[in-house]
């Protein structure tokens, strides 16, 4: 069964961050996940692109910047000057969601689109016909926070999507963000996920080796 395993640094010991970071890469991690907040669009403050730039400089693992912000568009050129892959913005944060897709794409990352719970995904009908989505996450818990847990319905919406891609021949990738762990990773996979984003079940009793393990184990990748 074959995924993506994207642990968010939102979990880690932001003390230690590059150690950690570190540690991921050398268990076999080759994605990360950064949560990008602003304390508008969600309530939570992280970080910014300074610090994603510092830590470029200590992995050569793929950075996958989700941007939980009021104005993405403003944060585009220093992400890719700092290093970032790939990028995610949500429906509801883009006065002009194709022309901020777009432009993630014209700087030589990967655009994706963010789906809270309650946004269907019937707004990306016609961005999805010009092929410019690269990737679309679908948020299993609220935007904001980390340690929620998953949301059921997810299941259903994670295949619902999978369906309208093939039946139309659209090749993004999905991905599943939110209370993912050694209980639900395979169901969310078989649903139809490729990307699994992991914060607190990555991050538990500070064992990244062994959850990271684990993981791949359930998986059998």
């Amino acid at each position: 069964m074959t995924a993506i395993l994207s642990p968010s640094i939102l979990a880690a010991d932001f003390s230690c961050l590059a150690d950690d970071v570190q540690r991921l890469e050398k268990a076999g991690i080759n994605d990360l996940h950064l949560d990008v907040m602003d304390g508008h669009f969600v309530d939570n403050i992280t970080f910014g692109v300074d610090v994603i730039k510092h830590l470029r400089a200590k992995t050569k693992m793929n950075f996958d910047a989700h941007l939980m912000v009021e104005n993405p568009d403003k944060f585009l050129s220093g992400l890719k000057n700092a290093g970032v892959n790939s990028v995610t913005v949500h429906v509801e944060a883009c006065r002009h969601l194709y022309h901020t897709v777009e432009t993630i794409n014209k700087f030589g990352m990967q655009g994706g689109v963010v789906l809270n719970p309650a946004t269907d995904f019937a707004s990306l009908k016609y961005m999805a016909q010009d092929n410019i989505i690269k990737k679309v996450l679908v948020m299993s818990v609220e935007p904001g926070y980390g340690g929620q847990s998953y949301l059921p319905m997810s299941t259903q919406k994670i295949k619902d999507l999978a369906n309208w891609r093939d039946e139309n021949g659209y090749e993004f990738i999905i991905q599943v963000d939110g209370g993912i762990n050694l209980n639900n990773i395979k169901t969310v996979v078989e649903a139809g996920a490729g990307d699994i984003v992991i914060g607190s079940a990555m991050f538990k009793n500070r064992e990244l080796e062994k959850n990271a393990a684990d993981f791949k184990n359930v998986l059998g990748i």
